[in-house]
């Protein structure tokens, strides 16, 4: 009987540790990415400039690139200046829209890429997916996985704590996203992977049971794993599945009807999963979810973040459009307002608002 097996995209290295970003050059020359460091980095123009006058000394021959912000046109720009260079590889430099800029760009012009990040706010510092604002709002385009992840949890502790918070938020949402997926299996006969269900499932439960905070190394280096595990769990799926059902469509929904207002991506996608999980009935999940999230300082209801229940009750309604075609709780119950409202009340009620 044949032996069969299949080919999982994911880093050829994963370093996270405190003084990685010190050895970013030899790392790169040992596993044959780059061993002459002719290397095209995108960096912000903000924080960037600090550490790439930390970094030049040691990359003698890499080009730096300075990314405008986080959308289509910037990633563009960014390919189009990178054109002109004989590079062996991008590196993405920051936070999510540099790395998201910097995936699309690599992808653009046949390059892999490095991501080297700054801080922990979302699993997209590993996943096959570039989320990037356009003229339509925001849109997701699929790139391939990095070669190489870097996170020096010395620069991590550096970033603003909201951010590198709103990381766990992202990864324990993977637990509501799972149990979407399980649902939409029983419901319409969905195919699951189960690799990837598992993958995300796990990244998530290991934050969510995890003593520490973002204080301890030990929190962060779970962390910092969960949300690389989880972009790779995408990419066994084939898409986002694994880490996005009603939580990422609360999120989507805050980001498209309050564009100017919303608050980040984890700390969205946290609040949605914890309504989420009181929708479906798993009250003690609900429970233990929302006890993390508050300890981590995260929100939990919508005035946490600024919003009125009234507001919360729009996104909730309008959460299923953001994702047609991608079946959750919200397409299974398909609430009216007034339920929705009535559901509410009872999540903020039963977690002691």
């Amino acid at each position: 009987m044949p032996v069969l097996t299949r080919l999982i995209p994911s880093p050829v290295v994963v370093d996270i540790r405190r003084g990685a970003l010190e050895d970013l050059a030899s790392v790169l020359a040992d596993e044959r990415i780059s061993a002459s460091g002719t290397l095209a980095v995108a960096i912000s123009g903000g924080s960037g400039a600090a550490l790439r006058e930390r970094l030049a000394p040691a990359l003698p021959g890499a080009s730096w690139y300075e990314v405008g912000g986080g959308t289509l046109d910037d990633a563009v720009k960014l390919a189009d200046a990178m054109k002109s260079g004989r590079y062996d590889a991008v590196v993405g430099l920051g936070g999510g829209k540099i790395i998201d800029c910097a995936k699309f760009a690599a992808a653009r012009i046949g390059l892999p890429l490095v991501a080297v990040a700054t801080n922990l706010s979302h699993d997209g510092l590993c996943s096959p997916v570039a989320t990037l604002d356009n003229d339509a709002g925001r849109g997701s385009y699929g790139v391939p996985n990095p070669i190489a992840v870097v996170i020096d949890l010395d620069v991590v502790r550096q970033a603003p704590s909201r951010f590198v918070r709103s990381g766990i938020g992202d990864v324990i949402s993977n637990i509501s996203a799972v149990a979407d997926w399980e649902l939409s299996h029983r419901a319409t006969g969905e195919k699951i992977d189960g690799l990837a269900a598992a993958m995300a499932r796990q990244a998530g439960e290991a934050v969510l049971r995890h003593p520490g905070d973002i204080g301890d190394d030990g929190f962060l280096t779970v962390l910092a794993e969960g949300l690389v595990l989880t972009g790779i769990s995408m990419s066994v799926a084939g898409d986002s599945r694994p880490a996005s059902g009603a939580c990422h469509e609360i999120n989507h929904a805050f980001d498209l009807l309050y564009p100017k207002r919303a608050a980040s991506h984890g700390e969205q996608c946290g609040l949605g999963a914890a309504f989420a999980m009181h929708l479906r009935g798993a009250h003690q999940e609900c429970g233990l979810m929302v006890e993390v999230l508050r300890r981590h300082g995260q929100p939990v209801l919508p005035q946490d973040i600024g919003f009125g229940v009234e507001e919360f009750v729009t996104a909730v309604e309008y959460a299923p459009q953001t994702r047609p075609g991608r079946y959750t709780i919200l397409e299974h119950l398909d609430l009216s307002t007034d339920q929705i409202r009535d559901a509410y009340a009872d999540y903020a009620k039963a977690i002691g608002s």
